[in-house]
């Protein structure tokens, strides 16, 4: 899997995980893909006998992709605090603005693209777009996010 090194660092369990793979990554900008099972937690009440994904889990899945695995990325590759062990830091989502203009559904394949706007001081900031699988626009938005040190590593 490509990029494996630094999804083995996402501080995330199986069922809240919404990476599947990361198909570009540089010091810029990220894009990566998610496809949604049809048997996730989410779809069994978010609506029954019509499932359709949740707006916070489609923001999760931009932020996981868009915002998480860059910042990973900037602190394993030294341009984070100085010293950064990736398996003591925690990254944290600061704020966002995202707007949706198309509804997922179970089985979809999203696909995201984030453009790093700065990171400095810890602080990451990224324009994120997401697309279906024929380059439709889902939601688009801005991303902010922290990495803090934790004293112990993230199980």
């Amino acid at each position: 899997m490509m990029y494996k090194d630094i999804l083995d660092h996402l501080p995330y369990k199986s069922t809240f995980r919404f990476v599947d793979r990361l198909t570009y990554l540089s010091e810029d900008e990220v894009k990566g893909e998610f496809t949604l099972r049809k048997d996730a937690f989410f779809y069994e009440d978010h609506f029954p006998g019509n499932p359709v994904t949740p707006g916070v889990i489609l923001t999760e899945i931009m932020a996981q992709i868009g915002l998480v695995t860059l910042g990973i990325y900037l602190v394993v590759r030294g341009q984070g605090p100085s010293g950064a062990d990736a398996n003591l830091l925690y990254p944290l989502l600061t704020s966002t603005e995202v707007s949706f203009h198309k509804m997922v559904l179970p089985g979809d394949t999203v696909y995201v693209h984030s453009q790093k706007q700065y990171f400095r001081f810890g602080k990451l900031k990224c324009m994120v777009v997401m697309t279906d699988s024929e380059g439709r626009r889902i939601a688009e938005g801005i991303f902010s996010g922290v990495i803090k040190h934790v004293n112990q590593p993230v199980p």
